[in-house]
């Protein structure tokens, strides 16, 4: 038996939670994902799969050998990058998860530790929150940028590296274009953009809380007229037609480009909230994430990040 293909077909079957999907994502037949699991099983001499017409879990047993899988393929993966690197010279992927909101600062980041670091492949995902959390839980994100105070500051298993500081801006179709992209408006309250048509984020989105808690605070109750788990989709649908958008200054500067569309602060309440990196505190770091860890808390890159991420307001 083949242990570190096992372990990685476990892992696998707990992310994708069915083993057909499973068995494809390994690029195997489904039998033959089924034959490893019992063959790991007979290893240690425990049940690890709970079994029924379709997958149901792991038992307690699998559990524990699901917790040392990530582990093992965790420190396998970090033997191979060290191997294959120089000192300075890191090499190997990088997993990099992103709320939908801080997706164009992660992009820009990626790009950065890229140009600096060529060996590097990012791997940049977006995630919710949640996923981030379980990610770098069960390593199999190497760094997550997201809310900080979800994540929570005071998590041990966790480190945080503040980034910026995020500010909303409603975004709606100008009355005219401007040949020179995207327009700023003067500022208009919560209130104000609560009366309005919106598409927002869906409700399991922890922007859409922070949202829904200032317009709460604004004393006004919404009723989307779209709701959407994606970015791009908040950004068309106010190009293409009569509703507009609430968005964090990150997705307001990755839409300068459309001069049909003009952005104002949001005011009364002021809503700011840290975003930052996280990374798995007990984990032993791979040189790909010692590196993007030193250029995170970067000097350059941070005013880099503070600039592209919407603090288009005084």
């Amino acid at each position: 038996m083949n242990l570190l293909s096992s372990l990685r077909y476990l892992v696998a079957l707990n992310e994708h939670r069915h083993f057909g999907r499973a068995a494809l994502a390994c690029h195997i037949t489904q039998p033959a994902l089924s034959n490893a699991l019992r063959a790991l099983e007979a290893e240690f001499n425990v049940v690890i799969v709970k079994r029924d017409r379709a997958y149901a879990g792991f038992t307690p047993e699998g559990e524990r050998v699901l917790a040392s899988a990530h582990l093992m393929l965790h420190e396998h993966a970090i033997l191979q990058q060290s191997l294959k690197s120089d000192v300075n010279v890191p090499r190997g992927p990088l997993r990099i998860g992103a709320v939908p909101t801080a997706i164009p600062v992660a992009a820009r980041f990626a790009a950065m530790l890229k140009s600096q670091y060529p060996g590097i492949l990012p791997i940049v995902l977006s995630m919710s929150s949640s996923e981030l959390e379980n990610g770098l839980e069960d390593l199999s994100i190497d760094l997550a940028l997201g809310y900080s105070e979800r994540m929570g500051l005071n998590n041990t298993r966790l480190i945080a590296h503040a980034q910026y500081t995020e500010h909303y801006f409603l975004l709606r179709r100008a009355s005219k274009p401007d040949p020179k992209g995207l327009q700023m408006g003067a500022p208009m309250t919560w209130a104000t953009a609560g009366k309005l048509p919106l598409c927002l984020l869906t409700p399991e989105m922890h922007n859409r809380a922070i949202v829904n808690a200032a317009f709460i605070t604004a004393g006004v109750s919404i009723l989307p007229a779209i709701e959407t788990n994606s970015i791009l989709t908040m950004a068309l649908s106010v190009v293409a037609g009569d509703v507009c958008s609430v968005l964090p200054g990150a997705l307001v500067g990755a839409v300068r480009s459309y001069r049909e569309l003009e952005a104002l602060p949001l005011v009364s309440p002021d809503i700011r909230t840290p975003i930052g990196f996280m990374s798995h505190a007990q984990a032993r770091p791979s040189r790909a994430l010692e590196a993007a860890l030193a250029l995170a808390n970067n000097d350059d890159w941070l005013r880099h990040a503070a600039a592209h991420s919407g603090l288009l307001v005084a």
